[in-house]
């Protein structure tokens, strides 16, 4: 089939990469327009971008992809199908009703479960044991149109968001094409969605990271796990900001008691209290430092055991 691909982060050119290494045909590539990288001295390109250059694809960047002119422009390429993943800006009934074959989403879970921003680090964060991607017909609602098909991957128990970001991005590419081949031969199913089943979840916010002590040690690794790499765990002591890249539950055998927000330090390994049991720190980073293991830090700062995050 000729494509239309629309796409911005890295999973999304996991996905491109699939089409382009298969029979069907990318006509053109539409991406968010390129942004100031974080220091905001260069503009970068876009995972999507770079890929389609590099393929010797035509880029497209609107600011608005469903006015009418851009929707002409896209119309000009007559593609078959629109395949969308992970690209940023809502789709509009103009651009929705323009391929033969409509617009086909790629979204990181099992819908209806997570529908809307950020399905795959809310899957770390609520503690799911499986996640995946649902490949569906798009319509006006946010992720709420008629299923193709669908694929698992298992959660591993110290699972990260990015981690779980590279496994549906390898599993993507070949659930989307077999769907594109039910969609090519007609027989692919239009499965609706159970409404009273379905969940929302929104953007993720820097504000996410700054870690509440108060809260279950549990919820809290979880947590750690669901934000990297971004926007990263963190929480405060001596006033200066301290990152959590990893924890884990502490033990009977640990035998560290805390009270929430507490840090305590005791043979050579770290601790903050919560509102059960210590959480035990394997990897943070001070500001302005490196990241380093619990020992390293220990030994590299003046953080007092018995002292309290802020």
């Amino acid at each position: 089939m000729k494509l239309v691909f629309m796409g911005t982060p890295d999973i999304a050119a996991e996905v491109l990469k699939s089409l382009l290494d298969s029979r069907h045909e990318v006509a053109a590539v539409v991406t968010q327009p390129d942004r100031p990288n974080k220091r905001g001295n260069e503009v970068t390109f876009s995972p999507v971008k770079t890929m389609a250059l590099e393929a010797g694809i035509p880029v497209l960047q609107p600011e608005k992809v469903s006015t009418d002119e851009f929707a002409d422009k896209l119309k000009s390429y007559e593609p078959d199908a629109i395949v969308v993943v992970a690209f940023g800006q809502i789709l509009k009934k103009n651009i929705l009703e323009l391929p033969k074959h409509g617009c086909i989403n790629v979204h990181g879970s099992l819908l209806p479960k997570y529908r809307g921003a950020a399905p795959i680090q809310w899957a770390i964060i609520n503690g799911d044991s499986e996640s995946g991607v649902t490949i569906m017909h798009m319509d006006a609602g946010i992720d709420t149109g008629d299923m193709i098909l669908k694929g698992t991957v298992e959660l591993a128990p110290d699972e990260t968001a990015g981690s779980l970001f590279e496994k549906i991005g390898k599993l993507s590419g070949p659930v989307l094409l077999k769907a594109l081949d039910l969609i090519e031969a007609g027989t692919a199913e239009r499965i609706p969605q159970n409404g009273d089943e379905a969940t929302y979840v929104g953007i993720l916010k820097k504000s996410m990271g700054k870690l509440n002590f108060n809260h279950k040690a549990v919820e809290l690794e979880r947590l750690i796990r669901g934000l990297i790499p971004w926007p990263g765990a963190y929480t405060y002591a001596d006033g200066k900001m301290l990152k959590i890249w990893k924890a884990c539950l502490s033990s009977d055998e640990d035998d560290v008691k805390a009270e929430p927000g507490q840090i305590r330090i005791k043979d050579n390994a770290f601790f903050i209290g919560t509102e059960d049991i210590p959480l035990q720190i394997l990897e943070l980073q001070l500001e302005g430092k490196k990241r380093m293991q619990a020992s390293d830090f220990i030994r590299g700062t003046g953080i007092a055991d018995g002292s309290f995050t802020e």
